[in-house]
């Protein structure tokens, strides 16, 4: 009776699907009530959403149906959350089952066998030796400074690079190098700042970080607890570093004792290997990784000698059922659909936007600049990256369709992270054309 149930519930989503294949403008008759929706929500929540964004629950692989019957490109994903689109069968199938399960939420008290079985699967995944799900990217972050400073103590400080961001917790928002997410707020730690990789000049970016490194380690001896790596820098524009970057920092900060923490709240799933310290080689000097996300849960993993000791790590819940139903799907669809290697969907993906914007820069040369990134992690710089105008940008492609996002500093650039799992070469394609579109009509 459940299978009928669950059956006849696939088969009317699918029916409404059938209107959700393309594009649409907004329904002029629910013009009003829309706008006055988004007026109260902005009121009851302190300040308006970034777009005029309100989701009627309902979408189609890279479409999502609006409250205003508009039906828009999603190539953001909840900033990169949705990686198989929206109304996906396998993902609707599993959080119908999570549904029916005998709880909402999982936690410190109550792990049900789902839960279990993702653990087991990241722990075998990662070759790290323990995992500790939670509820989101900033804890997880939270969670691994706990480890490493407990581990290391009486260390103290920590080593990030410039253009990081690691969340929006108190603590987090003290390793964040965006000014807007500290403001107000009074200093807790210790943060010591490396430059990032700089694929213009490699040698000297190099030669940079390390030098900065060694100087910070001698100004403080024995006293940073761990060093923070985004193998590609999300939030501060889609920059990638290198095998041989990391690796020369890392050899450093194995011979201070110094933890290696690599922040894959971003990042996991997104190359030609399920994390990204994974592509790029690194796996022997990581002892801490996090990840987020299009996992669907969030988790702090570890090696044994980081163990940590009991009360250390604990919350009320971890997350829903339902979340771990769709993460454990997620991760089987992206194995057996083949994501990952350098011919996978991920790295396919990224080489059909590069051939794209290859030719609209030739159109375009003063215009737009880019792409950069890795595998499913797109961006570009359209108008040489000026902050208020690229936003405009991302707001009239919204309107013509298409959802994206910003990050970046100096310059400002727009993002994409595309749903993997729903998207096809023609919806690129139709993507990139609305974006030459939009692009010249600035």
């Amino acid at each position: 009776m459940v299978i009928e149930a669950k059956k006849m519930l696939l088969s009317a989503v699918m029916k409404h699907q059938k209107n959700l294949r393309g594009i649409c403008p907004p329904n002029p008759e629910l013009a009003a009530s829309y706008k006055e929706a988004l007026e109260h929500l902005a009121k009851q929540r302190g300040g308006k959403t970034w777009y005029p964004y309100l989701g009627s629950g309902i979408g189609s692989g890279p479409f999502v149906e609006l409250m205003d019957g508009s039906v828009k490109y999603d190539f953001i994903g909840g900033i990169g959350v949705h990686h198989f689109g929206h109304s996906h069968p396998h993902i609707l199938s599993a959080s119908i089952d999570a549904a029916i399960s005998d709880i909402i939420m999982q936690g410190h008290l109550q792990q049900n066998s789902d839960q279990a079985d993702l653990i087991d699967f990241l722990v075998k995944a990662s070759k790290l030796d323990h995992c500790f799900l939670c509820s989101s990217g900033s804890m997880a972050n939270d969670n691994a400074l706990k480890i490493a400073m407990q581990k290391n103590h009486p260390a103290k400080r920590i080593l990030t690079f410039e253009g990081g961001f690691s969340g929006r917790t108190w603590a987090m928002s003290q390793i964040t190098e965006k000014a807007a997410v500290r403001e107000g707020l009074s200093v807790l730690l210790g943060v010591d700042f490396i430059p990032f990789f700089d694929a213009n000049e490699p040698e000297k970016s190099t030669k940079r970080a390390l030098e900065s490194l060694k100087k910070y380690i001698w100004r403080h001896p024995g006293d940073h607890a761990l060093m923070i790596f985004e193998m590609i820098q999300g939030e501060g524009g889609y920059y990638p570093g290198t095998k041989e970057f990391f690796t020369k920092l890392m050899e450093i900060l194995k011979e201070n004792h110094i933890a290696v923490h690599v922040d894959e709240i971003q990042t996991f799933g997104r190359t030609s290997k399920l994390f990204a310290y994974q592509h790029f080689d690194v796996e022997e000097f990581v002892d801490i990784v996090t990840i987020g996300k299009l996992a669907q849960v969030c988790a702090t993993l570890f090696r044994h000698e980081y163990n940590p000791k009991p009360g250390l790590l604990s919350q009320t819940f971890t997350s829903s059922t339902s979340a771990i139903h769709a993460s454990k799907e997620m991760l089987h669809l992206m194995i057996k659909e083949d994501f990952f290697g350098l011919d996978g969907k991920n790295m396919q993906l990224h080489k059909h936007f590069v051939s794209n914007f290859e030719q609209i820069r030739k159109r375009h040369p003063n215009l737009i600049k880019g792409p950069y990134g890795l595998g499913a992690m797109v961006a570009f710089t359209p108008f040489d990256g000026e902050a208020q105008r690229v936003i405009q940008f991302g707001q009239d492609l919204f309107q013509a369709g298409v959802i994206s996002f910003i990050c970046g500093k100096d310059p400002t650039r727009i993002r994409f992270l595309a749903p993997v799992g729903a998207v096809q070469p023609q919806d690129i394609d139709t993507v990139t054309q609305i974006l030459e579109k939009t692009l010249t009509k600035n």
